[in-house]
C-alpha cells in the first residue's frame, strides 16, 4: 500500500467530534513534521475545515504491514488531540490506493461537500498542499496527486454546471435569515471573522439589501478592508459586547480554538434589546458561540449541521451535473493509477537497460582486446554479434522454456506480445 486518505467529515461525525479532531492553522506545520517522523509515513498533507479533517499520506510499507501502518496513523491522530482513551473508530473512514485518489478528486470537485459543488474546498485543498510543500512533507507522489486533483477539479467546473447554483453554507445562512427577517433593509448583521466564508456571507447579505453590516475580527485592519467593500464598519473582537445588542443577525466563522461569544454576553445583549430576537449562525468548527446560548429565549442559534435541510433544497439543479462530474472523475482516477503503475514499469525498464548495457560493455571490451592482439577485424565483429545475441536472449529463452514445461501459457503469451513474435513459428 502506498497512498492512504484517513479522516472524518460531516457525514461520519457530528460537529462535537469534528471540533475535537480539527487542527488549528498554526498547529499544522508542527503536526506535519511530527506525522512524517512516523516510520511508515513518507509524505503527508493535512486538510482541516469546519466540515472535515483529513490526512493524505504516502506510506512506506508492504501490503502485509498496511494494517499496522493504519493503526499507527490512527494512534498518532488520537495522541495529537489528547484522545488516547477515546474510541473514534466509528467516525473515521479509510481510503487506500485507488479509493484515496477517487476520494480526493471528489472532495476537490465539491462532490463530497455539505453543499454539493461548493467551490471553497478547492481553495482549502490548495492551501493545505501549499503548507505541506512549504514544510517539506510533499514528495513525488503527493505532488503529482495534488496537481492531478487540481486539474481534474478545474475540468469539472469547466465541463459541468456543478457550481451554477449559488448554494453554499454562506448562502444557506443568509437564506435562513431572510426567512426570519423579511425586511432586510431595516436590520443589522454582525459578522465575526474576516475569512472567505464571512466574505461570502457579507456579499450575499449586501446583495439581499441588508441595512447595516458590522464586521468584527481579531485584526481590525482586515475587518476594515472587508467592511469597506460592503459599506459596513469594522470593530475588534474586544468591542463585541458593546455592539452585540445592535445586531439582529450574527454569523460567525473564525479559526478560534475557544468560543468567542458566551452565554452571559448574549444574555446581556438580549436584555439591552428588550428581548427583540437575535438570529445566530455558528459556521465555525470548533464553535465560536457557546452551545449554552441556544438555551436563551429570543435567540435562534444554528450550527453548520442545522443548515443541511436548507441546503438540500438548492441541490436539485446540481444532481445531473454531479453525474457528469463522476464520469470525469472515473476517467481521471484511471489516468492517475496508470501513472502510478507506470512507475513500476519504468524501474523495470531501467534495470533491463542496465543489464543489457553491462552485457554490451563486457562484449565490446573483449572484442577490443582481441583487435589489439591482432585478430582479424571481420572475425571479431562476427564474434561480437554472436556473443551479444546469445547473452541477450539466454535468460529469456530459459524462462520461456521453463514456462512451457510448467504449462504457464500466460507467460508464453506475454513473451509473444513483448517480443512481437508470430505464433506460426
Amino acid at each position: 500500500m502506498s497512498l492512504l486518505a484517513l479522516g472524518i467529515n460531516h457525514k461520519t461525525a457530528p460537529v462535537k467530534i469534528r471540533e475535537q479532531l480539527s487542527f488549528a492553522p498554526d498547529s499544522i506545520p508542527m503536526a506535519l513534521k511530527d506525522l512524517t517522523e512516523q516510520d511508515t509515513v513518507n509524505e503527508a498533507v493535512i486538510l482541516s475545515t469546519c466540515n472535515r479533517t483529513e490526512v493524505y499520506c504516502q506510506l512506506n510499507c508492504d501490503d502485509g504491514e498496511s494494517e499496522a501502518a493504519i493503526q499507527t496513523l490512527i494512534s498518532w491522530l488520537k495522541k495529537h488531540h489528547d484522545l488516547e482513551n477515546t474510541d473514534i473508530s466509528e467516525y473515521l473512514y479509510l481510503h487506500p490506493e485507488k479509493d484515496a485518489v477517487r476520494h480526493m478528486l471528489r472532495v476537490a470537485s465539491g462532490l463530497d461537500s455539505l453543499v454539493l459543488g461548493e467551490p471553497q474546498i478547492l481553495g482549502q485543498l490548495k492551501t493545505a498542499f501549499s503548507v505541506a510543500k512549504d514544510n517539506g512533507t510533499i514528495g513525488r507522489f503527493l505532488h503529482k496527486l495534488f496537481q492531478h486533483t487540481f486539474s481534474c477539479a478545474k475540468q469539472v467546473r469547466t465541463d459541468t454546471a456543478i457550481g451554477a447554483s449559488p448554494v453554499s453554507v454562506a448562502f444557506a445562512s443568509v437564506s435562513l435569515a431572510k426567512q426570519i427577517f423579511s425586511d432586510f433593509q431595516h436590520h443589522t448583521a454582525l459578522l465575526i471573522g474576516a475569512g472567505e466564508t464571512v466574505e461570502l456571507v457579507a456579499r450575499h447579505l449586501h446583495e439581499s439589501g441588508i441595512g447595516r453590516i458590522i464586521i468584527a475580527n481579531r485584526t481590525v485592519e482586515k475587518a476594515h478592508a472587508l467592511a469597506q467593500e460592503f459599506n459596513g464598519y469594522a470593530i475588534s473582537l474586544s468591542e463585541l459586547p458593546s455592539h452585540l445588542a445592535e445586531a439582529d443577525i450574527v454569523i460567525s466563522s473564525t479559526a478560534s480554538q475557544l468560543p468567542i461569544l458566551g452565554k452571559g454576553a448574549v444574555e446581556s445583549a438580549i436584555k439591552a434589546r428588550k428581548h427583540a430576537p437575535i438570529f445566530m449562525v455558528d459556521i465555525a468548527v470548533p464553535r465560536d458561540i457557546e452551545e449554552q446560548v441556544s438555551e436563551l429565549e429570543d435567540v435562534f442559534l444554528y450550527t453548520v449541521d442545522d443548515l443541511k435541510e436548507i441546503i438540500d433544497e438548492g441541490l436539485k439543479s446540481r444532481q445531473e451535473a454531479a453525474l457528469k462530474a463522476e464520469e470525469i472523475i472515473d476517467i481521471e482516477v484511471n489516468h492517475f493509477m496508470n501513472w502510478l503503475r507506470s512507475l513500476d514499469s519504468i524501474s523495470t525498464m531501467i534495470e533491463f537497460r542496465e543489464q543489457a548495457e553491462n552485457i554490451r560493455d563486457q562484449a565490446v571490451a573483449n572484442s577490443l582486446k582481441q583487435l589489439n592482439n591482432g585478430k582479424d577485424a571481420q572475425q571479431v565483429v562476427n564474434e561480437l554479434a554472436r556473443q551479444l545475441t546469445n547473452k541477450l536472449i539466454h535468460k529469456p529463452s530459459i524462462q520461456i522454456k521453463q514456462a512451457g514445461m510448467d504449462g504457464r501459457a500466460e507467460l508464453i503469451d506475454a513473451a509473444i506480445e513483448l517480443f512481437d513474435l508470430s505464433r506460426g513459428h
